[in-house]
């Protein structure tokens, strides 16, 4: 075929972002466009880069925790119980009931939390405006209760390794449970206002399809995963904590589009609320730490652990090499991983459905780059 010159091209070339705010952060995606339908992607990333892995190699193993909460800053509390919970392992320590229950709270709120930002800045993305207020809404009420528990609203530092570093404060389980009987009509609010609303299904029905097996080979994981059919949730396939001791379903979709999805993390939200009520009804007065010594020098090898983050599997590979700073730290993230799945989702769509797919699959580009 002879080569086409511009005038005469029937493909353009078109940069989304980094700059465009629905690529929810300084995601550049290069689209190549047949019109305004979409023949192919490429994701360039590393505008955030900040070393967070090699960070880890010059900072004992307790100075890194607090850096693992700035890479999805969205769920900074499951950021933490991932990778403590690998040091831990690597000690060989085992945490008080107290303790897991404790952070298997937290972690619930922080999937609640993340989700309710995943749903505002979805639905303003693709030109609902009113979601995104009653969303925000109710996350100011998760913050309130990190706030009163440890400081901090955004990047917790919530836990330590060997288990909690604050114990829970004089009414922590009557604002649990009642952030819990406040937060269910919400949701139902909310899909009041976008499940059988017919703009909402249009732009989200049968755009950004992946199969269940499109999405296990690109490895995606997470509310992506299960929403194309996949019954697949660390927390029940690999209990960590006390997941093993609640019970909980895994909601999945049929399509394995951007409704299914969103049916999805709706679903989910529901039953972190299940989970926990469950964990509130079993804390018990007890220790919040376990045995760990002042020094934290794991003995020389390596581990591998992973937990159902918000956004999918959040793994942590730590070597230690016996000395008190780890030799290395490789982080798993979620995010880069689903977004391997973009190309797959947007081939064939318009220009406007990617900005749907990026929001469905629900990036933090700290996460991407760290």
């Amino acid at each position: 075929m002879p080569e086409d010159t511009f005038l005469d091209a029937n493909e353009l070339v078109l940069n989304m972002g980094p700059q465009h705010p629905a690529t929810h952060g300084v995601l550049r995606v290069k689209l190549k466009l047949d019109g305004e339908r979409v023949l192919g992607t490429e994701c360039i990333i590393g505008y955030l880069h900040r070393g967070v892995e090699k960070i880890a190699e010059n900072r004992t193993y307790a100075q890194f925790t607090p850096y693992v909460d700035r890479m999805d800053y969205c769920a900074a509390v499951t950021n933490g119980m991932g990778y403590v919970e690998a040091v831990e392992k690597l000690l060989g320590v085992e945490i008080p009931p107290r303790a897991q229950y404790t952070r298997m709270i937290l972690a619930e709120l922080q999937r609640i939390a993340s989700h309710l930002i995943w749903l505002g800045t979805h639905a303003l993305d693709i030109g609902a405006m009113t979601p995104v207020f009653y969303t925000f809404r109710e996350r100011e009420e998760v913050l309130k209760i990190f706030e009163e528990y440890c400081g901090a609203r955004l990047t917790t530092h919530a836990f330590r390794i060997g288990g909690l570093q604050y114990d829970l404060y004089d009414g922590f389980e009557r604002a649990v449970v009642k952030f819990c009987d406040y937060f269910l009509p919400k949701i139902d609010e909310y899909e009041q206002l976008l499940t059988k609303n017919r703009i909402w299904i249009n732009r989200t029905r049968n755009v950004g399809v992946i199969s269940g097996e499109d999405a296990i080979a690109l490895g995606v994981t997470g509310p992506v995963l299960r929403g194309s059919g996949v019954k697949w949730d660390i927390r029940k396939a690999q209990p960590y904590e006390a997941y093993d001791k609640v019970e909980f379903d895994i909601p999945i979709g049929e399509r394995g589009d951007t409704y299914d999805r969103y049916i999805v993390r709706m679903a989910e939200m529901r039953q972190s609320v299940r989970i926990i009520r469950q964990c509130v009804e079993r804390l018990a007065p007890g220790p919040i730490f376990g045995k760990v010594g002042k020094v934290i020098k794991p003995p020389a090898g390596e581990v591998y652990h992973s937990i159902e983050a918000p956004k999918g599997e959040l793994g942590y590979y730590v070597v230690s090499d016996g000395t008190v700073n780890p030799y290395r730290v490789r982080v798993r993230p979620p995010s880069l991983l689903n977004l391997q799945a973009l190309d797959k989702m947007a081939h064939g769509h318009l220009v406007a459905d990617v900005v749907a797919i990026i929001g469905t699959i629900d990036i933090v580009l700290g996460e991407v780059d760290r």
